[in-house]
């Protein structure tokens, strides 16, 4: 494993838990079905209320769509600028010499989302709880209830590293570049455009490969697959560490499950198009692969 703290234990979080340099927030986000008429995929709804119900003892809360996301957009998660996200993580605590720890429920694309995002701008004490809340309650570890108690507000100091994400003309130009490979998260059915696509036109990038994040997930435990199963589906669908990689989702969130694996198997040159299908499928200018 290439980055050993940046995943993190059930048991290993329980032995620094209350420790003064430690941060733990509930990264959850739930999609609901948008009103009728809406063009939208989704409403973004924060798992607040889910976080007041049952949380790990003293985490903070991380609203992704509300603090740190691009308003100026009707697309979903758009990374914002710089300075609005520094704004925002010293708000929450995060700074030089913290220890970060990133969950979400039911899923860890939330917390790898948050963790890409971090490390895209050159903070890199940040770890993901493997399993998440679902793998801290299923072993009967303490949880908490109520609001957020927070964290002393700290100065986020932003070193940004280029190229960790890609808009659509970045996506556009891998596709005429042999050293990129270009990797959907979505689920094969969305793939190949066998079914109806929230986002619009059915169907992917062409040329993409597809390696689900949910296939690189234990979905009893919700924790990550070992590393060698990772591995040999990024090899049996054509990603190798000589490559461009460029990952794509829906919204940009379970493609960061991809990136984070391939991160931690020693790929150096990983991008995220953060857009995703909900630029793409919408935007008839931009070609779309089925079958």
């Amino acid at each position: 494993m290439r980055e050993p703290d940046a995943l993190i234990s059930t048991d290993a979080l329980a032995r620094i838990l209350g420790r003064p340099e430690v941060r733990v927030f509930d990264c959850t986000t739930y999609l609901e079905p948008p009103p009728p008429g809406s063009d939208d995929p989704y409403v973004a709804v924060p798992g607040d209320k889910s976080f007041a119900a049952a949380h790990i003892a003293g985490a903070g809360f991380l609203d992704l769509q509300g603090e740190f996301s691009d308003t100026a957009t009707r697309l979903r998660f758009m990374m914002p600028p710089v300075a609005q996200l520094e704004a925002a993580f010293g708000r929450h605590g995060i700074g030089d010499g913290t220890r970060v720890v990133l969950y979400s429920i039911g899923t860890m694309m939330w917390a790898t989302r948050f963790w890409w995002m971090l490390k895209a701008l050159g903070f890199d004490g940040a770890a993901v709880l493997d399993g998440g809340l679902d793998k801290w309650q299923a072993e009967g570890r303490p949880v908490e209830s109520g609001p957020a108690k927070g964290y002393p507000a700290a100065r986020f100091t932003a070193r940004p590293r280029p190229g960790r994400f890609v808009d659509k003309q970045g996506v556009l130009a891998g596709m005429k570049d042999a050293g990129t490979v270009t990797v959907n998260a979505l689920g094969p059915q969305f793939h190949k455009g066998l079914e109806p696509s929230r986002y619009g036109r059915p169907g992917r990038v062409p040329g993409s490969v597809n390696v689900p994040a949910a296939m690189l997930v234990d979905p009893r435990t919700k924790a990550f697959a070992p590393l060698a199963e990772a591995a040999a589906r990024f090899t049996a669908a054509g990603v190798t560490p000589d490559k461009h990689v460029v990952a794509y989702c829906g919204g940009g969130i379970s493609a960061t499950i991809d990136l984070f694996l391939l991160h931690q198997l020693g790929y150096d040159d990983l991008a995220l198009y953060d857009a995703s299908m909900g630029e793409w499928a919408k935007d008839t200018t931009l070609p779309i692969e089925q079958g």
